[in-house]
Order: structure tokens, then sequence, then C-alpha cells
């Protein structure tokens, strides 16, 4: 199995087969897939590319690290393996509750030292 790579400062206009086009230049691509919000439908500028082997990964690395693509420099660099999420739990997660602000209890003209929670 090869190496995941990163693929950051990529231009709004990238997509997945730019991606498999400029990579293929160092190997095999095994997969590209640019990263794309949710809500607007819009390329977040970064991507991941997965090369055959290690050596060819490496060679993608010290080739395009840095190099144009479309008018900005590309940050390539070996990908970081995800961290996994804290559980949400049920009924759409969230934490928040407590007590809204940091104040006297006695009020502002009460002249005390704030509560520190």
């Amino acid at each position: 199995m090869g190496k995941t790579l990163y693929v950051g400062n990529l231009p709004f206009s990238a997509n997945d087969q730019i991606l498999m086009d400029i990579f293929s230049q160092c190997g095999t691509v095994e997969s590209a897939k640019v990263i794309i919000d949710r809500d607007s439908g819009r390329s977040k500028g970064f991507g991941f590319v997965e090369m055959s082997s290690d050596a060819e990964a490496q060679d993608a690395i010290t080739k395009f690290n840095g190099a144009d693509c479309g008018g900005r420099a590309m940050t390539v660099n070996e990908a970081r393996p995800m961290a996994p999420r804290e559980s949400r739990g049920g009924f759409g997660g969230g934490g928040g509750g407590g007590r809204g602000g940091d104040r006297d209890r006695r009020g502002s003209a009460g002249g005390g030292r704030p509560n520190r929670w």
C-alpha cells in the first residue's frame, strides 16, 4: 500500500481530475480527492492524493511542494492520520448549558469580586 499525501493551497477551481493529472507525473495515483465544502459546494482549497508506493509519494513531495498550481504555491506533504472525533451523544450533541456570563451574583452594583467558576 502506498502513502497518502496532503495537498494544500490549491486554487478553488481545482478538482479530482486535475490532482490526478498532476500527480500521475510521479507514478501511479491510486486516488485523488479535492475536499468540497458541504454547504457551498465549493472546494476548500486542499485535497488528498494516494500514491501507489512510498518512493513515488516521496518523489511527488520533492517535485510538487512549493510548485505553482493555478497561480498558487502548493503545499505537499505526507498526510497525518485523522484524529478520532469524540462522541457527541444523541440529540445533536453539544455541551453548553450553565450560566450566561461571568458576573457577580449580586449584580454589577454589588462591588464584590466576580465569581470564577
